[in-house]
């Protein structure tokens, strides 16, 4: 920290800061909390932010900062902070630094203004202004308030009420001694290992031990976001890692549960992959509507207006947060139905529950598309192609296809082939060509329903059609093979699909658009490994061939997805972003 005698003397020293660094620059009349500030000048999200009476600029900042900052020396002179007339839009723009932010915003700029709440941060001008803001700094705990805002603000009832009481206090007590967001993630992850194999032991003292290990594991998974918002420490990592690790864990309990039972004599792998390939078709309805109306124009709807209308009654915003059984409630059921019954009745438990939450919340959003009037926009579409998925196969057809036209076309189009492909897979006799048919019938009207921008008010129900054509497929084939272990190892290859589409999910929400194009061709988009699976169950009828072609398409999809995925998360083009996190 170094005090500048006056504006131009704070130019030079800012100019003299290395160039890879963050600077700040605060008003020595400054008068406000500590966290007002820390929010203002320490959030790594922002290239440039401002409180009243502070500026910070990140490296890629730093140019228009100094511009800035002479421009205002010219204008207001070298003297220390100056008050500028009372005809100057806003108080906190009097001040040098709020000079400085407003004419960033002026260059093109962005300059994140933090909400403070109750925190105080100003920069009085006389003695009285001063003993004003004194008294109320003082008349507000600001550590109570970093405490109650390391909480995530719309979260389930079970994690409002039942974790997150005490769960930032362990937030606190980690940051005070250092340890990290990344740090706890990885901790999390690790419980939730431990707790699967607990689970495998199949024996009731491993199911009792899996379900607690599972709830610290919650407790953790809390703990790092607060402990993120806490410390304000968010970073590339951090977002890959918060984005990723749920699904790892959530997947490999089900894992464990599943082995457990084989060892207690009941075969339940069917029922943890249809669990599995319920949640990832919940999420990706959940996702596809978000992207293609987030930015909608006229994204209003007498069903959104009724939806606001119920959340302004408290008890039913906590019932609708339950129906939906976000991840608090599902884990919290999990690991109760773990500790006292069978993981058949985990599983039972999981299908119904989140079937019933899906059916709610897909209706909900079908009625709000059918009853908003709004325009998509090319962004919206984009990301809705690449939700899609779509591989070369697709891609060829939709190239030399006219696109179809009509409002409700290319949602009828991947229904109707994702009901053709999985009535194949269930009803044709296994191993019949006719399957690979079905598969052919498939990538066909996959790519006719994508040879058109996804602008229509239902196209966002296309990705999510194409993931249960696939997810469904896999899991049907494998189910009706008699190849020994083939539903473990197309547990395997749902797993390694699944987190190739959550990963494009959290780089489209980062801003920093879908994986690369020769990702998705060298994995064979969706269509192109759902044909491939059929072929192989029609060539490796009933051989332990078909569990080992699906193992080997497991682990070819997996390396390729993940060696791509974290050279992009660690790299420096992904953005420093902390995810909120879905509900469910």
């Amino acid at each position: 920290m170094q005090t500048a005698a006056d504006a131009g003397d704070a130019a030079t020293l800012l100019a003299a800061v290395p160039a890879g660094r963050r600077v700040a620059l605060v008003d020595p009349r400054f008068v406000g909390h500590v966290h007002a500030l820390r929010l203002g000048l320490t959030d790594p999200r922002f290239a440039a932010a401002t409180v009243p009476g502070a500026l910070t600029a990140q490296p890629e900042a730093r140019g228009a900062l100094l511009r800035a900052l002479r421009r205002t020396t010219a204008a207001v002179g070298a003297g220390a902070p100056v008050v500028a007339p009372d005809t100057d839009p806003a108080p906190e723009d009097r001040t040098v630094p709020g000079r400085i932010a407003v004419a960033l915003e002026a260059e093109g700029t962005a300059v994140k203004r933090p909400e403070l709440g109750s925190l105080t941060a100003t920069v009085p001008t006389d003695a009285g202004a001063r003993a004003t803001a004194e008294s109320a700094r003082d008349g507000v705990d600001d550590e109570a308030v970093r405490l109650r805002s390391a909480v995530k603000a719309h979260d389930g009832f079970f994690t409002t009420f039942a974790i997150s009481p005490y769960s930032r206090y362990i937030a606190r007590w980690c940051a005070r001694r250092g340890l990290t967001p990344n740090q706890v993630t990885t901790a999390s992850l690790i419980t939730a290992l431990i707790a699967a194999g607990a689970a495998a032991t199949g024996t009731r003292g491993g199911y009792v031990a899996a379900g607690i290990l599972l709830l610290v594991s919650f407790v953790l998974d809390c703990t790092d976001g607060q402990l993120a918002r806490y410390s304000l420490q968010y970073s590339t990592m951090g977002a890959w890692l918060d984005a990723t690790f749920d699904r790892a864990k959530e997947y490999a309990y089900y894992a464990g549960l599943a082995i457990g039972a084989v060892r207690g004599g009941d075969d339940v792998w069917v029922l943890a992959l249809g669990a599995m390939v319920l949640q990832a078709c919940r999420h990706v309805v959940d996702f596809s509507f978000n992207e293609a109306n987030h930015d909608a124009v006229a994204n209003t709807s007498p069903t959104a207006a009724l939806s606001d209308k119920l959340d302004s009654v408290g008890w039913t915003v906590w019932a609708r947060r339950m129906i939906v059984l976000p991840i608090g409630e599902r884990w919290a059921m999990i690991a109760v139905l773990t500790a006292l019954t069978t993981p058949r009745i985990v599983f039972y438990a999981l299908l119904v529950g989140c079937a019933l939450a899906a059916c709610y919340t897909t209706a909900g959003r079908l009625l709000r598309s059918l009853t908003r009037r709004a325009s998509r926009t090319d962004r919206a579409a984009q990301a809705l192609a690449d939700l899609a998925d779509s591989g070369p196969l697709a891609q060829g057809v939709a190239a030399v296809a006219p696109g179809l036209r009509g409002a409700f076309t290319a949602p009828a189009v991947a229904l109707l082939g994702t009901l053709v492909m999985i009535g194949g897979a269930l009803f044709l006799p296994y191993g019949s060509w006719l399957t690979v048919a079905a598969a052919a019938v498939y990538v066909v009207l996959s790519g006719l329903a994508v040879a058109r921008p996804l602008k229509g008010a239902l196209d966002w129900l296309v990705p999510p059609f194409f993931r249960a054509g696939e997810y469904v497929t896999i899991l049907v084939l494998a189910a009706r093979s008699d190849a020994p272990h083939a539903v473990p190892a197309a547990f395997g290859l749902v797993s390694a699909v699944a987190y190739h589409h959550y990963d494009t999910v959290y780089r489209i929400r980062g801003g920093t658009g879908a994986p690369p194009q020769w990702l998705v061709r060298t994995i064979g988009g969706h269509e192109g490994r759902t044909a491939l699976v059929a072929v192989l169950a029609a060539v490796l009828t009933h051989t332990a061939g078909f569990t080992t072609a699906l193992t080997a398409l497991a682990v070819a999809v997996a390396l390729v997805v993940l060696v791509e995925s974290i050279r992009f998360w660690v790299s420096s083009s992904a953005p420093a972003v902390h995810d909120e996190g879905e509900l469910a």
